[in-house]
């Protein structure tokens, strides 16, 4: 039985803008491209999560619910537009707290995918900064890096590398249906869930 596929997706800087610990849920601003990109990822039968580093409440600087209005803002936008995100799911560690859940590190990911039953193998993962795709890489995943947030300066830098790269979430969600249609065209399952067999 296949299941659903998932794209993983971080928060500030590929969904909202990049802002400097942002604790002020009205300045949570969708980037241009991010709507039209979940919304053909969800076409393409994706189901949506979000990966975030949050380290902004381990150094005091908002704590837990003031995270969860912000992030109720996030899903109410969204909401607007027809799109619903599965899961958010956040670290609220330092680095120095040396935590798994902390991006690059996989435990995050690796909760999403035992409470929404997908296999991280058969996902991308799509982010603008290195541990995004770090995360995807130690995940098996597929991944994207846009060149929103710290995007363009992580790739000029080749401080990471991504198994594609995108200008936004949609340019992201274009390829990721094309390899679909690749897959399909080659006679494999016409199931999204094809794409990497």
């Amino acid at each position: 039985m296949l299941h659903r596929p998932f794209a993983i997706l971080d928060r500030d800087g590929t969904l909202i803008v990049e802002r400097n610990y942002l604790s002020i849920p009205e300045e949570v601003e969708l980037i241009p491209g991010a709507v039209e990109g979940l919304r053909q990822l969800s076409e393409l039968g994706f189901g949506l999560v979000v990966i975030t580093n949050q380290s902004g409440i381990g150094r005091g600087y908002f704590d837990e619910a003031q995270l969860a209005r912000i992030h109720c803002r996030l899903n109410d936008l969204l909401a607007r537009e027809g799109i619903t995100l599965a899961g958010i799911y956040y670290c609220p560690h330092i680095p120095e707290n040396h935590c798994r859940c902390r991006k690059p590190q996989t435990k995050l990911l690796e909760m999403a995918a035992a409470q929404l039953e997908f296999d991280p193998r058969q996902s991308f993962v799509i982010g603008d900064n290195a541990c995004d795709i770090e995360l995807g890489r130690n995940a098996g995943a597929t991944t994207i890096l846009v060149q929103t947030g710290y995007g363009l300066q992580v790739a000029a830098q080749n401080l990471t590398s991504p198994d594609y790269v995108a200008r936004h979430v949609q340019d992201a969600a274009r390829i990721i249906a094309g390899l679909v249609t690749s897959n399909v065209s080659n006679g494999k399952h016409a199931s999204p869930s094809a794409y990497c067999s």
